[in-house]
């Protein structure tokens, strides 16, 4: 997918107002500026590897917690938090496991929103 694709598709969810509450708090934000946006796709990659990837992830649409990490606010503020929203707002259809090119796109869309919420 192209980046204005992604950027189009991220304005869209904005909109929705359970995602659009969704920011970094000080805690959040202060853990991206110490270990910096590397270090944080290295956490995004492997959440998602673990949480979001399987075809059928333990306790799915439950999994995400929603505070404790930027990547968690960044799955929620983006959809990426469980295989349902992943499908109904990414397109990326449940029930098979995720490829190498979609766990790169939910890595991706997970970061440009981190990045856009960093000061």
């Amino acid at each position: 997918m192209k980046m204005d694709e992604v950027a189009t598709r991220l304005e869209r969810i904005a909109q929705q107002p359970f995602r659009a509450k969704f920011r970094l708090s000080g805690r959040e934000r202060a853990l991206v500026e110490l270990r910096g946006m590397t270090t944080v796709r290295g956490h995004a990659e492997d959440l998602i590897a673990s949480r979001l990837a399987p075809a059928e992830p333990r306790n799915d649409g439950r999994q995400t917690p929603y505070r404790g990490h930027p990547v968690f606010v960044a799955q929620h503020a983006t959809a990426t938090c469980c295989r349902t929203c992943l499908a109904r707002w990414h397109d990326i259809p449940a029930g098979r496991a995720l490829d190498a090119a979609e766990r790169s796109y939910v890595v991706d869309v997970i970061c440009r929103w981190i990045t856009q919420q960093s000061p």
